[in-house]
């Protein structure tokens, strides 16, 4: 219920305030042809502007959660998200890459494209943190370093090869920007957030276990391997599909987790799912805030997350007293 209250508030606040039954009344009317009489201008900004984008934003926000829990079990690492191991920062550069230097020749998508930016980024990173250690803290100062380097790529390729129109837009998009999408880009966000979700729950018994290690997860018969590789691949897929849909957000992967844990505890089970719907309120409401916090501007949401999640972060590792 809090998810679709957060929905409706996303599709009717903004620069132009829509009452709430005027969205459900829209929403009735083009999914079962209901009726009821609305305006048609506000029908076409609810249904052909705002409702798409509220759903990505969820999407996004569910995503990025997913994706923050999972990494953080697997690494034992309680700074573990997208953002900071240079998966993002990867996506982002393989988007890039495909859009402006075209690569693949136009038979590979932006989506494609960030999924081996991102896989390439955490190989790097896995690389590195191997190379100083394998432990904890290396995985996640391998992490810094493969984001900063992709973040340079990234910013190289658009200033080397990008009109001044394709910069000025792709800079944007870096920050987060969900103002261009529309309901083709919910045809591909909602799968892959569902498929990420239903992946990760068949695979939450496993995600307890690691908790104890990768040695006590293989005394239980879990294949660790394997579940690396399955888990740490649709981590890559969701982060790919969403960045190439609305850019680099950092901070929901990293607060959302730690939030929802104190919330319904540890098990995955109930973790992930929660997780999830945390993560898509968040979103919604950071969107909706990106829209109205400055009168007649649109801010890149991902300036939002910022604002919002590092004051949170702090908080709630202040009350953790957790020693990094």
């Amino acid at each position: 219920m809090l998810l679709v209250a957060a929905l409706g508030l996303g599709a009717a606040i903004g620069e132009t305030r829509i009452p709430i039954d005027v969205v459900w009344k829209t929403v009735a009317n083009k999914a079962w042809n209901a009726g009821y009489a609305v305006d048609q201008i506000d029908a076409g900004v609810i249904w052909s502007y705002r409702l798409s984008r509220v759903v990505v934003a969820a999407c996004c926000g569910a995503a990025l959660a997913l994706s923050g829990v999972v990494l953080q079990a697997l690494l034992r690492n309680p700074l573990a998200d997208p953002y900071i191991l240079g998966i993002s920062a990867g996506a982002s550069t393989g988007a890039v890459a495909v859009a402006i230097l075209g690569f693949g020749g136009g038979l590979v998508g932006l989506p494609l494209g960030a999924f081996a930016g991102a896989v390439l980024a955490f190989a790097l990173v896995l690389l590195l943190a191997w190379r100083a250690g394998r432990g904890s803290a290396a995985i996640i100062l391998a992490g810094v370093a493969g984001s900063q380097l992709f973040h340079a790529l990234t910013s190289f390729v658009v200033t080397k090869a990008a009109n001044a129109e394709q910069a000025r837009g792709i800079m944007f998009w870096l920050l987060g920007n969900l103002s261009g999408v529309r309901w083709p880009d919910v045809g591909l966000a909602l799968p892959a957030v569902g498929v990420g979700l239903l992946v990760c729950l068949a695979h939450a018994r496993a995600l307890d276990a690691f908790a104890f290690g990768t040695a006590s997860a293989a005394s239980l018969g879990i294949s660790v391997p394997r579940v690396y590789v399955v888990l740490i691949g649709v981590t890559a897929m969701m982060t790919a599909v969403m960045v190439s849909l609305v850019g680099s957000i950092g901070f929901v992967g990293l607060v959302i987790p730690h939030a929802t844990r104190m919330l319904v505890g540890i098990r995955h089970g109930v973790l992930l799912p929660a997780a999830a719907v945390t993560g898509a309120v968040f979103m919604i409401l950071a969107d909706i805030l990106s829209r109205v916090l400055v009168a007649g501007q649109v801010l890149p949401i991902g300036v939002i997350t910022a604002l919002v999640g590092a004051p949170a972060f702090a908080l709630i590792m202040s009350r953790r007293r957790t020693s990094l």
